[in-house]
């Protein structure tokens, strides 16, 4: 396989970033140009800004059968101490429900996250929400940690330091944040949760597969962290053999984002097409987005999966978990919530409401109700 394209049909790409809702358009050809059929919008909230979810729910108003929504959390009130007013973690994930969002994204238990509100995502802050999200069943995409390259001075990639993603002594360390998410599933074992990233446990099958064993409900997703198919390609044999056996516990996802052009978004889906599909080795095109870094980082190597397990990981098994068909969004509730975050982001920065993302939002889409 040398290409950069799919064999399978019906693709779900379930870790998509939505950016403007000007690049709407470009992120309709990035999907076109990769053969993805569906894609699935993580929504990480900026409390500042009001942006992050409203122009993932703009994009399920405007195209309901190819986007889901998976809702970030708005912690404006614990941010600024109560200056600003929210609904509680609780009220928010009702109000996700009601309007139509399709489960929850998490970016709690990132250490940038933690740096910016220091509280472990098994303490009390998080106590009802984890049993409501439980009592649900709402499935949630979660990034807990990050490479463990970037807690070393000597080995963290220059597109990693740009982002200030480099972390020292006084960080919450990896296994710290790893034992906060066993405190939490040991307290609500039931919970649907889709590890983002592999759950930064490809440098470690072993790990890995004991992590999957122990907690049925979970899933790894496989939007790179491009050391996730250098790690998986330093031993192919045995990365093939966890797939095949784990095939049904695997999601498949890009991280891809909206501002790509529609090389780099091809690229960036098709070098894990062709590392899934294909048998040979193979390096980053030199067209693809920096995050993934230059070609010269490493080789990847394919593992030429069969057609089973790649159709449970390019499908079967999101659909399993959240459905084959998106949620319907109630409009004149997503206006409201968008007005809310114009709201609140106006009293947290100072901007003007109406110049905040969410609030373009809401008028876009009232005006369309008109």
């Amino acid at each position: 396989m040398t290409n950069w394209n799919s064999r399978i049909t019906n693709i779900v790409d379930g870790h998509v970033h939505m950016g403007r809702i000007t690049e709407e358009a470009a992120l309709l050809r990035i999907a076109e140009a990769a053969g993805i059929a569906q894609m699935s919008l993580v929504s990480i909230q900026n409390p500042e800004t009001g942006a992050g979810l409203p122009q993932s729910l703009y994009m399920k108003a405007q195209h309901p059968q190819r986007f889901f929504v998976f809702a970030g959390l708005n912690h404006a009130a614990q941010i600024s101490g109560g200056r600003v007013k929210t609904p509680s973690l609780v009220e928010q994930v009702e109000a996700f429900v009601e309007l139509g969002c399709d489960g929850l994204k998490m970016i709690e238990g990132k250490p940038t996250s933690r740096q910016r509100m220091d509280i472990p995502v098994s303490a009390p802050y998080f106590a009802d929400y984890w049993a409501r999200v439980e009592e649900l069943g709402l499935p949630i995409v979660w990034h807990v940690n990050d490479p463990e390259e970037f807690w070393d001075p000597a080995r963290i990639p220059g597109w990693a330091k740009e982002r200030n993603w480099g972390y020292g002594p006084g960080d919450a360390q990896k296994e710290q944040l790893y034992a906060e998410v066993d405190a939490v599933l040991d307290r609500y074992p039931r919970l649907n949760i889709i590890f983002a990233h592999f759950y930064f446990l490809s440098a470690d099958l072993a790990r890995a597969g004991r992590f999957l064993d122990a907690h049925p409900t979970v899933f790894f997703d496989l939007a790179p962290g491009i050391e996730m198919l250098y790690n998986l390609s330093h031993a192919p044999e045995a990365s093939r053999a966890f797939f095949v056996r784990y095939a049904a516990r695997i999601v498949f996802g890009t991280d891809l984002f909206s501002s790509l052009t529609v090389d780099q978004g091809r690229f960036r889906a098709g070098l894990l097409f062709r590392w899934l599909e294909g048998a040979d080795s193979f390096r980053v095109p030199a067209g693809a987005d920096f995050l993934l870094g230059p070609p010269e980082d490493g080789r990847i190597q394919g593992m030429a999966l069969p057609d089973d397990a790649l159709t449970r990981i390019y499908h079967d098994n999101f659909a399993n978990l959240v459905g084959s068909t998106p949620q319907a969004l109630k409009v004149d509730r997503t206006i409201a919530l968008c007005e809310q975050l114009a709201s609140n982001a106006a009293e947290f920065s100072g901007q003007p409401a109406a110049e905040t993302e969410a609030a373009r939002v809401a008028k876009k889409l009232a005006n369309a109700c008109q």
